[in-house]
């Protein structure tokens, strides 16, 4: 049946695409030297133009810097030479930071960026006298947060009123909802725009920048070079996010968690959509609140959704249909809006993905399958977490015919699990002395052990010994401290990338209507 509820595919020669929206690399460094070494190495890394951050050099003798900046730049440039009370470094007096730019304006530079506030003082400098290769980009920085759509929409009019050849705004998301508001602007500017909302949450406004016509986003040489709150990499636009092949029609889908920054599904589908020439594109979604998320992002163009922690069972409520075993599961990991009308279904592809890789484990070792075709038939399974994808494990190996028992650090919730499931309860701190039989099988389901928290473990390695296979959902890291004590005490493993790459088969066919490429999933998580 969820094959008809799928999206059409949207398949085209995507190597012949390649959006207008320009990569630029924000170079900052403490010497002029240094600053060119970064500028070569944006051009390698694949950035459309350089970003001269001349408020980052320690040392700065204008003329001759900036001239040897320009002259030597391997890539068109952007001049800015920001304040610190705009977000910036330099912290000496306005005339002469805006004649430093008047003056990287004389000398060749194809772009300078001047604030919203200081712009009435350098037009007064220059008295309208501005070389024709020279853009002047008007910009405005909120650190606080993203105002409204109103707002943003008067703050755009003074900007262009300004005399701006490009308008540059850049807001705070305090949630992932505020991007809608930025999206909005950008899709209705009468003018070149470039726009973002910085922070984790704003990820996706610099990722999806070409699809509603920004003018560039912003991709830093490498991790820890970042000009602003949640840049991401030059390499991890391209390579990650197929940042070319991004465009109007193209199709929005990604990972709703938090924490979901670690998550490796981006990678896994957008290599997959390219391989194949799919439009669409998958993104980390660092969402609070799933139902104004959901309700925000009503476009059929965010046409699907995979689901982490915390929001699996929360989801649920939020869809308008759900497969049966979801709603006996009571979580969802998989979500399509319909393109038919619009409508949101969820499915659970969790259960499948685990308890196959648990099977295979077993398998693998020499173990038997039982009277019901599985290895787990007959066998003590016990899950840790009473969650969404616990739950999803509980009713995957009671399907199987194992015995389950859920332990979970709140003994309320892993009592209500059980009854449910027709198992037994356990407290986390009661896992410890749980050994009433040789040869059982553990699975963890909770966040305990990824990273950063890698010293963590749900149980005592002693305990481990009455186990005959442990699985852990956690696959950042691969080997989380439980599977390495697992392995010591002789205990088959199996890690989460296993369950990561069985769901994913099952969630990539539901957002695209094509048949999973297996061999490359497995090649991809094979660098991993």
């Amino acid at each position: 049946m969820w094959r008809e509820l799928s999206v059409t595919p949207v398949v085209e020669n995507m190597g012949d695409m390649r959006n207008s929206t320009l990569i630029c690399a924000p170079i900052m460094a403490d010497t002029v030297d240094q600053m060119l070494i970064h500028m070569n190495s944006a051009k390698s890394n694949g950035a459309d133009l350089v970003e001269l951050r001349l408020d980052s050099l320690k040392v700065f003798c204008s003329r001759e810097d900036i001239q040897t900046l320009i002259e030597f730049s391997p890539l068109p440039t952007l001049v800015t030479y920001r304040p610190t009370w705009e977000g910036g470094q330099y912290d000496g007096d306005e005339q002469s930071r805006l004649a430093v730019l008047r003056l990287a304006m004389e000398l060749g530079a194809d772009h300078i960026d001047v604030e919203l506030k200081a712009i009435d003082y350098f037009k007064s400098l220059i008295s309208g006298d501005k070389p024709a290769k020279c853009k002047l980009i008007v910009s405005s920085h909120n650190y606080q947060y993203t105002p409204s759509v109103e707002d943003l929409e008067n703050l755009v009019s003074r900007i262009q009123s300004a005399g701006a050849d490009i308008v540059k705004i850049a807001t705070t998301a305090v949630d992932i909802t505020d991007l809608a508001r930025v999206f909005q602007i950008t899709a209705h500017s009468q003018v070149p725009i470039i726009s973002m909302a910085m922070g984790e949450k704003g990820l996706m406004s610099r990722i999806l920048s070409p699809k509603y016509g920004g003018y560039l986003t912003f991709g830093t040489v490498e991790r820890g070079k970042e000009s602003a709150p949640g840049q991401p990499t030059i390499r991890d636009l391209l390579d990650l996010f197929n940042f070319r092949q991004i465009g109007p029609d193209t199709k929005v889908f990604g990972i709703i968690g938090k924490p979901v920054g670690h998550s490796k599904s981006p990678m896994l589908y957008n290599k997959a959509f390219k391989s194949v020439g799919f439009n669409g594109v998958f993104v980390h979604l660092l969402v609070d609140n799933v139902k104004n998320f959901l309700e925000t992002y009503s476009s059929k163009d965010f046409a699907g959704f995979s689901c982490t922690i915390p929001h699996k069972e929360t989801i649920v409520q939020c869809c308008d249909e759900v497969d049966p075993v979801a709603q006996a599961i009571g979580a969802v990991n998989c979500v399509i809006r319909r393109q038919t009308d619009g409508k949101l279904y969820g499915c659970n592809t969790d259960d499948v993905g685990a308890i196959s890789a648990i099977e295979d484990g077993l398998r693998a070792s020499g173990f038997q399958d039982g009277s019901s075709g599985s290895p787990l038939a007959g066998r003590l399974f016990v899950v840790i977490g009473a969650g969404g994808a616990g739950k999803a494990l509980a009713y995957g190996a009671k399907e199987k015919g194992a015995r389950i028992v859920i332990a979970n650090r709140t003994y309320d919730r892993a009592r209500e699990l059980a009854e449910i499931i027709g198992g037994k309860a356990l407290s986390l701190a009661d896992l410890n002395t749980y050994n009433p039989e040789d040869g059982m099988i553990l699975a963890n389901t909770t966040s305990i052990g990824m990273q950063p928290n890698i010293d963590e473990t749900p149980v005592s390695k002693e305990a481990l010994k009455s186990y005959a296979l442990v699985f852990d959902a956690v696959y950042t890291p691969k080997i989380t401290r439980l599977l390495r004590e697992a392995g010591e005490c002789g205990a088959v493993i199996v890690t989460g990338l296993e369950m990561f790459i069985g769901q994913a088969y099952q969630q990539y066919e539901r957002f695209t209507g094509l048949p999973a490429p297996k061999e490359l999933f497995r090649e991809i998580m094979a660098d991993y």
